[in-house]
């Protein structure tokens, strides 16, 4: 191919079609530099997203995903078959998918949130992969990490300190559940305004719920699933 990435876009779609001869990192890069100089074309817009040229696994489409949604404003709705790339087919996928989301109680997000990144649900929201320093999550339901959550956590958004934070390892910089805030201090204490059930380490599997208008961390057990149901 003269270019490793090309887009073809139609009204509600774009077609990506990679060259087959590049490796992964070098494709995501010329992705990424493709999407930053449309970012103007493609503004704000919802689209379902399709590969030609190049066979993915899941993992490497949700990558792909994940760099276009991070250098642009685009929304991928689905991804598409490049078979199914007929307008009606579109916008019957985009439609159905749409209403899914209107029924669904939870978004799921996968991928690691870097340094000024910061994702936000109308519902719950379980992140697959880490929330580093610098980075934020918002949800008006529960947040749930699995793995490292390292950044801020903001759970209730909508001022309801019944949900809760969990996590596989347990650092935050701040967690807010509803109008409560606890915070890091230093490394020697290193919560403020967060009380500590116990003397497990914070990199266990651990949930964070308001206790006694404090933030409550405990290590995750089956009773304290119960406790917070």
């Amino acid at each position: 191919m003269s270019q490793p990435v090309v887009i073809k876009s139609s009204k509600n779609a774009i077609n990506l079609v990679l060259d087959s001869n590049i490796s992964f990192d070098e494709l995501l890069v010329c992705i990424k530099e493709k999407f930053v100089e449309s970012e103007r074309f493609f503004k704000d817009a919802k689209i379902a997203l399709s590969f030609e040229g190049r066979e993915l696994s899941q993992e490497e489409q949700f990558s792909i995903i994940e760099t276009i949604q991070k250098n642009s404003s685009i929304s991928i709705l689905c991804i598409l078959d490049h078979d199914e790339l007929m307008d009606e087919v579109i916008q019957r996928r985009m439609n159905q998918y749409i209403e899914e989301q209107k029924e669904d109680s939870g978004y799921f997000y996968k991928g690691t949130l870097r340094s000024g990144q910061q994702i936000e649900s109308e519902t719950s929201m379980i992140i697959l992969g880490d929330v580093n320093p610098g980075a934020k999550v918002i949800a008006k339901g529960n947040i749930i990490v699995l793995g490292s959550l390292k950044g801020i956590a903001y759970a209730g958004a909508a001022g309801d300190d019944t949900c809760i934070v969990a996590a596989l390892e347990m650092d935050p910089v701040q967690i807010k559940i509803g109008d409560v805030i606890g915070r890091s201090a230093d490394k020697k204490s290193p919560f403020k305004g967060i009380r500590k059930k116990n003397k497990d380490d914070y990199t266990n599997p651990m949930i964070a719920m308001v206790y006694d208008s404090q933030i409550l961390i405990e290590p995750i057990s089956k009773g304290v699933f119960r406790d917070v149901m």
